[in-house]
């Protein structure tokens, strides 16, 4: 039976500018419905992204994403709004914040702020009223989910790229982070029906749900960090988080249906999946639907190591390497990879030139008379640097000390 809401099956779409795009998160969210979507007595929770500690474009929520929608909630009467976090093992979500001026929006409309991942706030068991596709059989001990989401609006604030494990991520796989503990990895296997699970775990503790999506940049290759940035000029929003990942599947040029948690949530009636039985308000609805920008999914080196644990031959590995205390090395890879390798290499140089965009413009003037102007460029991350050191002259010393063994016993021989 499909699940009946406010804003099923619509999705509102508008270009935009950096002249205009407050104003045009106002009237993004007007057409797709937010008040008939989100109940103004019930406080509403923003969950940013932050997908890396460091600003790089497409990549996490953007300042004037968050604060459209801050200034067009307040604008319709909604107060008791909160800025919502998540931690992950790879990204630090506090300097995330800082870096990507996300806190300097929430202090600006003195915003509530929370992490749900700090001790503070209190995870609690969720007992589904309908059987999970995975998660039951992934955490057998029960389903923990903070407790703070629980009956409270919550506004998902993904932008629009690609995904190495997902294809495309958006509003659907926003909920990763916020619903999932850092155990979170053990469900990468079956990441497709994990989110739809987290869909209906939504759907079941939100009394209001909505999707606010930000295309000024968008990304392609091997999402959700290392991309390639383009300028598209787009915002969406929709109170149906299956339809919008859909168009935005969509206009990246990929057939929404044939990603798995799409067609999935689709065909369990969670929410429209098909274009063609969406209704696009704001652009033309021809406008939208010939938007086809060839993007393409691609690997890391990262990631193609854990596709051979998840899918490929290390299968039967999965356990030791990911579920034991070995996993650590894992976490360790990602960050070498994306922090030591290819942020100061190849990244840095991308961020450098989207300064120079229009968007990359408005990005590094957001903050500035409070001296945050520009972006934070860093270097080779200081702590895996040391790690890798560290690890380095472990290993030369044990194989220094097995050359020593094996010359001191030939000898005595």
């Amino acid at each position: 039976m499909a699940k009946q809401f406010p804003g099923r099956g619509r999705v509102a779409v508008l270009r935009t500018r950096p002249e205009t795009v407050l104003e045009d998160y106002a009237r993004l969210l007007d057409l797709a419905g937010v008040r008939e979507a989100l109940p103004q007595d019930k406080e509403t929770l923003l969950k940013v992204n932050v997908s890396w500690q460091t600003w790089y474009p497409a990549c996490s929520t953007t300042p004037w994403q968050l604060e459209g929608v801050i200034r067009a909630l307040l604008k319709a009467g909604y107060r008791n709004l909160i800025s919502a976090h998540n931690d992950t093992v790879v990204v630090d979500a506090r300097v995330g914040e800082y870096n990507n001026k996300h806190l300097y929006v929430t202090e600006k409309y003195g915003l509530r702020n929370v992490h749900l991942y700090e001790p503070q706030y209190r995870w609690v068991r969720y007992e589904p009223p309908q059987p999970f596709l995975v998660l039951d059989q992934i955490y057998p001990e029960g389903i923990l989910i903070p407790e703070i989401l629980v009956g409270r609006n919550i506004i998902q604030l993904p932008t629009v790229k690609t995904h190495v494990f997902t294809t495309i991520t958006g509003a659907m796989k926003n909920a990763f982070g916020g619903l999932l503990g850092t155990r979170r990895h053990w469900t990468h296997s079956v990441i497709h029906e994990t989110l739809v699970d987290l869909l209906m775990i939504q759907q079941d503790i939100h009394p209001g749900l909505f999707a606010v999506m930000d295309g000024t940049f968008a990304g392609d290759g091997p999402g959700p960090r290392a991309m390639r940035w383009h300028e598209k000029d787009i915002i969406l929003a929709s109170a149906d988080q299956v339809a919008i990942d859909a168009i935005s599947a969509h206009m990246q040029g990929f057939d929404p249906l044939s990603i798995p948690f799409i067609r999935t949530a689709h065909e369990m009636g969670l929410g429209v999946g098909d274009p063609k039985e969406i209704e696009i308000v704001g652009e033309d609805q021809d406008w939208v639907m010939s938007q086809a920008w060839g993007f393409v999914q691609e690997d890391t080196f990262a990631s193609r190591g854990q596709k051979l644990i998840y899918h490929g031959p290390l299968k039967p590995f999965e356990n030791l390497l990911l579920r034991s205390p070995l996993v650590p090395w894992s976490y360790f890879a990602s960050n070498f990879y994306h922090n030591v390798y290819w942020y100061p290499f190849v990244g840095r140089k991308r961020v450098e030139a989207a300064l120079h965009t229009k968007w990359g413009r408005l990005f590094a003037d957001y903050g500035v008379e409070k001296g945050l102007g520009g972006a934070v460029l860093p270097g080779m991350e200081p702590k895996t640097v040391a790690t890798t050191a560290g690890l380095a002259l472990l290993a030369a010393g044990m194989i220094a000390g097995g050359w020593w063994l094996l010359g001191h016993r030939h000898r005595e021989e």
